[in-house]
């Protein structure tokens, strides 16, 4: 008997697989595999969250009016550009199938976040992934594989898993020298935490063109991954294509309210992004300590390079054996490495201590 079958290229699609949650049989875990913020859920979100217990019957607002409202005073932002999503993941999805299709490529690093070539493969575009220079985008690589067919494409900035970041000159530059038809997509799921001043998110670009669009999150320093928020800022003929094409309410009245109370937390963002860059530098000098690798990152996450995929299964094994969960980046094209979320100090500390003893064991 025949059967309903997909288009060939989602065939060749490989599932994402998000960061592990568990080791069995370890009575404690320390989750370090998702790059979740390191104090959780702020307190006045958790308070929205509570309220609105009794009111989840009711459908959300489908346009998110006073999520956009509050993230356009939150960043100096005109709210009418800014679609908001379930997860930037969503909005990602909506792009490439809103500008891709047959017969038109997106260009992506090679290690850039895997769901560009999900969603791009989904839309049935060609997916080209482009070398990169010591794990950080090779722009000029890049601009070389753009053709007349290309239309999307996208750009990391701090890069995952990688943790690499572009200053914003270089970006500038990039965007020029593209073609006026091809969407600039800038990825800054990252950005609260980067802390270098040649840094921009992707705004001034927005403002500047009519072709570039920047996504960004609330699953990282807001502590919000579980609700799934994410948003855009773009060109106005952008937002009314992702407006004719985005679910009717792609962010749940929970998410709406609980975003909105995040940005109001009291220093919440200084807090998360001065303990990053102290714990940051704590646990990558640990990590080198070790003997081992550790290359730049400007995320919540530093990449350890281990030099042999055997080294870096042997390290996750043992990492596991204590409780301690990191991401396997085989699937980005790095077997030899391991991504470590920075979380509270304690949990670094214990990251730490492990390298250390696994660095004993291993010239003992």
């Amino acid at each position: 008997m025949t059967s309903p079958t997909p288009r060939p290229e989602i065939l060749t699609i490989h599932p994402y697989v998000g960061g592990e949650s568990a080791v069995p049989g370890a009575n404690r875990i320390v989750k370090l595999s998702s790059n979740e913020g390191a104090f959780g859920v702020p307190p006045s979100a958790r308070a929205a969250i509570a309220a609105l217990a009794e009111d989840v019957h009711r459908y959300p607002d489908g346009g998110a009016e006073r999520l956009r409202a509050a993230i356009g005073k939150s960043w100096g932002l005109d709210p009418a550009r800014i679609v908001s999503g379930a997860g930037s993941d969503d909005l990602i999805y909506q792009l490439c199938l809103s500008y891709g299709g047959s017969g038109r490529d997106i260009i992506m690093s090679a290690h850039g976040f895997s769901i560009y070539h999900i969603a791009g493969a989904y839309a049935g575009s060609r997916v080209i992934k482009v070398a990169e220079r010591d794990l950080t985008a090779d722009l000029d690589a890049m601009l070389a594989a753009v053709s007349p067919s290309t239309r999307l494409v996208f750009l990391a900035n701090p890069n995952n898993p990688t943790g690499s970041m572009l200053p914003a000159e270089a970006v500038a530059r990039f965007r020029a020298a593209l073609p006026p038809e091809v969407l600039l997509v800038l990825d800054a799921a990252y950005a609260e935490y980067v802390t270098r001043a040649d840094y921009d998110a992707g705004t001034k670009l927005v403002d500047a063109t009519n072709n570039t669009v920047m996504t960004r999150t609330f699953s990282k320093i807001y502590g919000l991954g579980g609700m799934r928020i994410g948003w855009c800022y773009a060109p106005t003929a952008v937002v009314d294509v992702l407006n004719r094409v985005r679910s009717p309410f792609n962010v749940s009245v929970v998410g709406q309210v609980a975003a909105i109370a995040a940005l109001t937390e009291p220093g919440w963002v200084e807090r998360g992004r001065n303990h990053n860059a102290l714990y940051r530098t704590k646990l990558s000098a640990g990590i080198n300590a070790a003997g081992i690798k550790v290359w730049p990152s400007e995320g919540n996450f530093v990449l350890a390079d281990f030099g042999a995929a055997e080294k870096a299964d042997a390290a996750d094994d043992f990492l596991r054996s204590r409780g301690i969960i990191v991401r396997k980046v085989t699937g980005y094209g790095l077997p030899n490495c391991l991504r470590i979320t920075v979380g509270t100090d304690e949990e670094v500390g214990m990251v730490i201590d492990a390298f250390a003893d696994l660095s004993h064991r291993t010239h003992a």
